[in-house]
């Protein structure tokens, strides 16, 4: 399977091969076997054995994902949910290519996770990107929860603030003007405002 056009891809083995080395020093056959891997039964055997490092489920999940396999779905979504941000942007790339209907209300779920806030910024951003039914709710209820002024989490607030303003979704024009006196978030609701369609008469 080629994926030298793939920068998402390369990114990611580039990645993996550091992280590998860093923590071994040698980068082991399997690595090299899995970048060459076309068959999709291997690639989910991948996923479903025992004992598999972390490098290898990624790598499995990613290509199972961009070919539009379902069975990459679970894996793509805890790597979403990854405290390491680069691992979620790749599982992000690889669920908006699957396809997979069940991905926005994945992604809703965990961002309006309160207990997994500080992880929260990539499936903000996917909700975004994927203009679901379940994307303005999830944004709005996140956004809610960010308007404290001494709020740590203000970058998924901010975040939430370009998604509503992106989707131009009328429904979010409340919690935007509740945002609009905040200290980091009141120019980007500022700006989102403008983008917000006419509401409904």
């Amino acid at each position: 399977m080629e994926y030298a056009d793939d920068p998402e891809f390369c990114s990611m083995i580039d990645r993996l091969r550091e992280e590998i080395e860093n923590d071994s020093g040698e980068i082991p056959t399997a690595f090299e076997h899995l970048l060459r891997t076309a068959d999709p039964e291997e690639l989910h055997g991948v996923l479903t054995a025992p004992a598999q490092p972390l490098w290898a489920h990624e790598i499995a999940a990613y290509v199972l994902g961009v070919a539009g396999d379902p069975r990459a779905f679970e894996a793509l979504v805890l790597l979403l949910n990854h405290r390491d941000p680069e691992r979620c942007v790749t599982a992000a790339h690889a669920l908006v290519r699957l396809g997979d209907p069940r991905t926005a209300r994945a992604a809703a779920a965990l961002a309006t996770n309160e207990l997994r806030v500080a992880y929260a910024l990539l499936p903000v951003r996917l909700l975004a990107e994927l203009r679901a039914p379940e994307s303005v709710p999830a944004l709005i209820t996140v956004l809610e929860r960010r308007l404290p002024a001494d709020d740590p989490h203000w970058r998924v607030g901010l975040a939430c603030v370009e998604a509503l303003g992106a989707l131009g979704d009328p429904r979010a024009r409340p919690a935007l003007e509740a945002a609009l006196p905040h200290p980091r978030l009141g120019a980007a609701a500022e700006r989102s405002l403008t983008r917000l369609a006419p509401a409904a008469e």
